[in-house]
């Protein structure tokens, strides 16, 4: 039998300005939770993924942006289904703190 794991949200490493740093906490089936600090992120990269993915703002401010043009602002306790093959990006975070999101790459289908 595994052992229970434990830990806090807020440890693990610090985002360098500009840059977000991500960090693996559980996969099973298909599935992966990640751990994603974030820090003065100005226009992040695209991602087109080919899965879905469940993101919760812990901590922070955030905006998205989508390729259809529209941003949407996020604050803590705010969450988005992002569907497969939704092309999105970080387009800003707060320069002040740092930014914890909660994200779940759902397995395909």
């Amino acid at each position: 039998m595994t052992a229970p794991r434990f830990g806090r949200i807020s440890d693990g490493p610090a985002a360098a300005p500009g840059g977000e740093s991500f960090t693996e906490l559980a996969a099973a089936g298909g599935a992966r939770v990640e751990r994603i600090a974030s820090r003065a992120v100005r226009d992040g990269d695209w991602y087109d993924q080919a899965h879905a993915e469940f993101v919760l703002l812990l901590a922070g401010a955030a905006r998205l942006a989508f390729a259809d043009g529209t941003e949407r602002a996020l604050a803590a306790g705010d969450w988005a289904v992002l569907p497969t093959g939704c092309r999105h990006r970080v387009a800003w975070t707060d320069p002040a703190a740092e930014t914890l999101w909660l994200a779940v790459h759902l397995p395909p289908g």
